[in-house]
């Protein structure tokens, strides 16, 4: 068995446990949020991802520092699932038991992820323009974002949204061109 595998078998259980005490309490986008805010606070901070993974800091002193981060803007609940992480030796799979609550809350909601890679910032009107352009490839009832910039693009977009790829990028508009062109000088 791979070990990707054996990490869905163990972080699947832990998404569906807060997946299950989010929607009896009703607090499942609240849940969202936090998960949101914490793989963001992951992705900023590469000592705090490694602090958590390491093995040689005690449960003790990780509990402390997660108390310290999530302070008060976190739910208690969401603190007290951290804690049951950190107890249970399995914080090193936080990131893989948020993303999948992630997943898991955007199956409830009938929302599509779309990672879109830009050459630039997109603008909250671009951003807009391409949320459309999903929800009309489709049947979501709502769209969440995921940038990427990637100035190898020249300029343009390439939307992802499952096994479907949108590339409207430059660098691909131009190699269409140069193939159209190769083939019709041949």
């Amino acid at each position: 068995m791979s070990g990707s595998l054996v990490n869905l078998e163990i972080i699947d259980p832990y998404a569906q446990g807060l997946m299950s005490l989010a929607k009896d309490q009703g607090l499942t986008d609240r849940f969202g949020e936090d998960a949101t805010n914490f793989l963001s606070l992951l992705d900023e901070s590469e000592e705090l991802k490694q602090f958590l993974a390491s093995p040689l800091v005690g449960a003790d002193a990780k509990k402390a520092v997660l108390r310290q981060v999530v302070s008060d803007s976190f739910h208690p609940y969401m603190l007290n699932f951290l804690m049951l992480l950190v107890d249970r030796g399995r914080i090193s799979l936080l990131t893989g038991v948020l993303q999948q609550y992630q997943s898991l809350l955007r199956d409830l909601n009938q929302t599509v992820l779309a990672e879109v890679t830009a050459a630039i910032e997109l603008t909250e009107e671009q951003k807009e323009s391409v949320r459309q352009k999903v929800l009309s490839m489709t049947n979501a009832r709502g769209v969440d974002l995921e940038t990427k910039i990637d100035p190898d693009l020249l300029g343009g977009v390439i939307i992802k949204v499952g096994s479907q790829v949108v590339d409207a990028s430059l660098r691909s508009q131009l190699r269409r061109i140069g193939l159209q062109l190769s083939s019709s000088a041949a």
